[in-house]
């Protein structure tokens, strides 16, 4: 009986222990259709007008690999429509790549200075980048906040796992 208390207690402080531990996916996911028809506000009050965020044409090659592995990875953007067969594809170079990446995190994350900087690699302009089928256009209603089910998986694991352990070591 002892022993089952102790396994009890230690039970719950691991229940304890995993939900506290933070998530992966804090950040809500950012889906781009590149086909909406809906223009971005954009930021009106320092340009007057719509503005974009595109990779700066000065900026190195490696230093436009990081932000754009940044915006694509904790950034949180739907890369997709720059991977191969993607609508922004073409051309491929890591400034188109990186410029419509840039432009999905800075149209859904506010427009302001601070959402296009990707450590001085990016900057703003007032002529819209779309071209052909890919569009640089973002709808804040087009962004997803729900979670990610992934952040709940582990949790579920865990407490399943404790909860078999508890019953199999409770029937022996």
């Amino acid at each position: 009986m002892r022993n089952q208390f102790w396994i009890f207690l230690f039970s719950l402080l691991l229940l304890n222990l995993i939900s506290q531990v933070p998530c992966e996916a804090t950040r809500p996911v950012t889906m781009i259709r590149p086909e909406s028809p809906i223009r971005p506000e954009g930021n009106t009050t320092f340009l007057d007008g719509t503005t974009w965020c595109v990779a700066r044409p000065s900026a190195s090659q490696a230093e436009l690999q990081r932000a754009l592995d940044w915006a694509c990875g904790i950034g949180r953007v739907d890369c997709s429509v720059i991977e191969k067969h993607g609508d922004c594809y073409e051309p491929d170079t890591i400034w188109s790549h990186a410029s419509f990446a840039f432009n999905a995190y800075y149209q859904t994350n506010g427009n302001n200075r601070i959402a296009c900087y990707f450590g001085g690699t990016a900057t703003l302009t007032k002529t819209n980048p779309s071209y052909g089928t890919c569009s640089y256009d973002v709808s804040k209603s087009e962004v997803s906040s729900a979670r990610s089910l992934a952040e709940y998986n582990t949790r579920w694991i865990w407490l399943m796992c404790i909860g078999l352990l508890l019953f199999f070591y409770r029937r022996s």
